[in-house]
């Protein structure tokens, strides 16, 4: 279909064609940061019904986009990304190829994140080995395409300049099918790993003029944007960039044996503060207490949460999926949310999309707001809330028998395979107690 398209905007010369669809396929967007351009894919498509539909593309993930519209009269593109009340609004030039526009993410009452937003659609005649075809995922069949540099590959000991706090990145080659011509690639994958969560699918290249790697991601609510260099002595110094105004250094020594504190070990309970008299209001504005019959079970996880926390998503749809295998053995999940704005009909309905989104069928109750001393305030059974998630795992008599702070989701690989594990014993562990 692009390729048709293309061919009759080349026949029309400079006259207008009237779009009646965006090209389907590929796109190369990016956002423009304070680092430079922070790049990603696009792909554009129609459903059934003749709807715009949309995804984004970081590494192995593929996240379509909540709600998409496009109005050929405005020339008008919107991506809406529910739940994190976030959007793209872009208008497309005359010739239908490419998009410019806005990314807008509340991050606050009266506080929202903006860069600029472009995209071009991908020719199927381009050869562009920074970006990985939609395809091209691991294929057994094939080798391995090295890329130019493999300095890289491993695991790494983080330290950024403004957070004590230990980090951990590895960073893998990127694989391509069969369908492709072997040649060298500039092109790896990975991740970030910290104590309060991990930064999810980073997308990488190797700048060979500069000897500089960069990696990225942009989910809807991320906007990293990351660059180093490789120093003599083999370790890494560089710049994070994050939305519209952070900007930290950081620097990386190999360390195969690298790894984070345990993160059962990093959050504590208070003496003296009891779970079941803790109470928030459900999401009609009725206050609960944790202790009433509607969320007792024979175990019980407990999820301190928001919607505009991509980690928090990555944790929900792993508990909505406990919850379908373990509910019906007496397991007992809840979710207090704690939002952007302290608005409650606002705040409640943005938990209504997240609810939705997820297809939740545990209960989630409004506990506060995300600032985390407010927090701490309105969840004083922690001796601090430090991280979003941080979920607590209680025994069938209220007693909080271990809390796990952050959580490392399917990028991190081996430490997300541990992290399920881990989750699931001690589920097991508190059923069978209760028998």
């Amino acid at each position: 279909m692009l390729k048709i398209a293309l061919a009759a905007l080349m026949a029309q010369g400079a006259q207008s064609p009237e779009w009646t669809h965006l090209p389907n396929g590929p796109w190369s967007a990016w956002l423009e940061t304070r680092g430079g351009r922070l790049r990603f894919e696009l792909e554009l498509g129609v459903d059934a019904n003749t709807a715009t539909t949309a995804a984004v593309l970081n590494d192995q993930e593929r996240l379509p986009v909540t709600r998409v519209s496009w109005s050929r009269d405005k020339r008008e593109l919107v991506l809406d990304f529910d739940p994190y009340d976030s959007r793209i609004t872009a208008t497309a030039a005359e010739d239908g190829v490419s998009l410019e526009g806005l990314w807008r993410k509340r991050r606050g009452p009266d506080k929202w994140t903006e860069l600029r937003f472009g995209a071009s659609a991908v020719r199927p005649t381009e050869h562009d080995d920074d970006r990985v075809p939609v395809d091209s995922r691991l294929n057994a069949a094939c080798g391995e395409i090295q890329p130019a540099n493999g300095g890289f590959f491993g695991s790494w000991a983080v330290s950024f300049a403004s957070d004590p706090t230990p980090a951990v990145a590895t960073f893998d080659p990127v694989y391509v099918s069969c369908g492709f011509p072997v040649a060298p690639s500039k092109r790896f994958a990975g991740t970030i790993l910290t104590t309060l969560g991990d930064y999810r699918y980073l997308s990488g290249r190797f700048a060979f003029e500069s000897e500089q790697i960069e990696f990225s991601c942009f989910d809807g609510a991320h906007a990293f944007l990351f660059k180093a260099k490789l120093l003599e002595d083999g370790s890494l110094a560089g710049d994070f960039w994050s939305g519209d105004t952070w900007h930290d250094t950081w620097t990386a020594v190999r360390d195969d044996d690298a790894a984070l504190p345990d993160p059962f070990a990093l959050t504590a309970t208070r003496e003296g503060v009891k779970l079941d008299e803790l109470a928030f209001p459900d999401l009609d504005g009725v206050v609960r207490k944790l202790g009433d019959a509607q969320f007792a079970g024979k175990a019980r996880v407990v999820q301190l949460f928001g919607t505009w926390c991509p980690n928090c998503n990555d944790e929900t749809r792993y508990l909505a999926e406990l919850h379908e295998r373990y509910g019906a053995r007496g397991l007992s999940i809840l979710g207090l949310a704690f939002e952007l704005t302290g608005d409650f009909a606002r705040d409640a309905g943005q938990v209504r999309k997240y609810a939705a989104h997820h297809q939740i069928r545990y209960p989630l109750l409004v506990a506060g707001v995300s600032d985390k001393k407010k927090a701490s305030e309105r969840f004083p059974l922690l001796d601090k809330v430090r991280a979003y998630p941080t979920t607590l795992f209680v025994d069938s008599k209220g007693v909080v028998r271990a809390v796990h702070q952050g959580f490392s989701g399917p990028a991190t690989g081996s430490a997300h395979k541990k992290l399920r594990e881990d989750f699931e014993r001690l589920i097991e562990t508190l059923l069978a107690e209760a028998k």
